[in-house]
């Protein structure tokens, strides 16, 4: 330990520092990579939402000097982005999924989602409507979207949102308009981590995954 060479305690802090880098590294791969298999059948319905593996988990968001850093990656290729601005466009694109959703009907919004996650809503809502159900989100009041992930890999950026909203979910019978599931008088919670990605540079966003927290 006394000489000029590296002793035990070296050894293990390069280990640790090595093994920190790489659970980044494979946090962030599942996020681009698996995040888009984890939106389940009739995921804002009730009991719908299976718990998935999740890019983020509580007790493991990025420090904000890290989100910094990312969004400062991002606005290197990108000079006009903007956090505000990309915060108001998250809350947009939110709604504008909630209404497609809601009318079972993802024209309007094709536009929005990567390739696999527009696969995936379409699913749910193809059983939504062979059931003859429909999941109906009203008065949704959204409390706040935050930032709490960016980062770019292979030629991609990408960002994760955390959402928070009360609001009414419930499921109702085609047939009868019966409530099936859920509640029209008894709000809800809602925080989701939504991850939107789109090629380096000043381009449209696209949502990639959605998380529960």
């Amino acid at each position: 330990m006394g000489g000029s060479g590296f002793g035990l305690f070296e050894i293990l802090l390069l280990a640790g520092i090595g093994y920190f880098i790489f659970r980044m590294v494979k946090r962030r791969r599942e996020a681009a990579e698996i995040g888009t298999s984890n939106y389940n059948q009739t995921s804002y319905g009730q009991g719908g939402y299976q718990q998935p593996v999740q890019a983020i988990t509580p007790g493991q968001e990025p420090e904000p000097a890290d989100v910094a850093a990312g969004l400062a990656h991002i606005r290197q290729m990108d000079l006009s982005f903007d956090e505000n601005r990309f915060n108001d466009n998250v809350m947009d694109i939110f709604f504008k999924i909630q209404g497609a959703w809601m009318n079972r009907d993802l024209a309007p919004v094709t536009s929005l989602f990567t390739d696999e996650m527009r696969r995936i809503f379409q699913e749910d809502i193809d059983k939504l409507l062979s059931s003859k159900k429909v999941n109906r989100l009203e008065n949704i009041a959204v409390r706040s979207v935050d930032v709490v992930e960016a980062w770019q890999e292979s030629g991609q950026d990408f960002i994760t949102a955390l959402i928070y909203a009360n609001l009414l979910d419930y499921t109702t019978d085609d047939t009868t308009g019966q409530v099936v599931a859920g509640s029209k008088t008894d709000p809800v919670k809602f925080e989701e981590y939504w991850t939107f990605t789109r090629p380096v540079g000043n381009n449209p966003w696209k949502l990639s995954g959605i998380d529960q927290k």
